[in-house]
C-alpha cells in the first residue's frame, strides 16, 4: 500500500481544533445524558459505513471498555434486522446512516428526522448529530491518509 501524507497529525493545528471539537461534542453528549456507548456505536456505525480500518479498531476497543457486547458490534452491519438495539440506539443508528451517507442520497428524511426527535431531547439530538459529523470527519482523514493500525494489544 502506498504511504501516504498522514493529515492527523497532532501538530496539526486543524487536527488539534478537530480534537477539541470531538472533547466538546463528548461533554454536550455526557450533560445531555446520552449513554457513552451509544456515541461508541454511532462511531462504530459511521466507521463501517466509510470503510475506516482505524477507527473501527479504536471504537470497537472503546465501546467494549465501557462495556458494550461483541455480539452487538458484530451485529451493527445488521442493526435494522437484530432486535438488540434500543428505541434510541435504533434512531441514533439511523441517523448516522443517514447522514453519512449524505453524498448518496442528499438526504436525511423526515421519517428518520422525526423517529430521533421523538426519543431525543433537542440537546441529545444535537449531541448525537455532531457526534456523527465529527466521526465522519476523522473517518475521512483516516481513510485518505491510509492511516495504519496500532500494533495489536498485548
Amino acid at each position: 500500500m502506498t504511504q501516504r501524507i498522514q493529515l492527523s497529525k497532532r501538530a496539526s493545528e486543524p487536527y488539534q481544533q478537530l480534537l477539541q471539537l470531538h472533547a466538546l461534542v463528548e461533554k454536550a453528549a455526557a450533560d445531555a445524558g446520552l449513554d457513552q456507548r451509544l456515541i461508541e456505536l454511532v462511531k462504530i456505525r459511521s466507521s463501517m459505513l466509510n470503510g475506516c480500518a482505524f477507527c473501527l479498531d479504536l471504537h470497537t476497543r472503546d465501546a467494549r471498555k465501557l462495556g458494550e457486547t461483541e455480539r452487538r458490534i458484530y451485529l451493527l452491519g445488521a442493526w435494522r434486522e437484530a432486535d438488540l438495539y434500543s428505541e434510541q440506539e435504533r434512531a441514533a443508528l439511523a441517523l448516522t446512516d443517514a447522514m453519512t451517507r449524505l453524498p448518496e442520497t442528499q438526504d436525511v428524511s423526515d421519517e428518520v428526522y422525526a423517529q430521533a426527535t421523538a426519543v431525543f431531547t433537542e440537546d441529545q439530538y444535537r449531541a448525537v448529530a455532531w457526534a456523527i459529523t465529527v466521526i465522519n470527519a476523522f473517518n475521512r482523514l483516516s481513510v485518505t491518509s491510509r492511516r495504519s493500525l496500532p500494533p495489536e494489544p498485548q
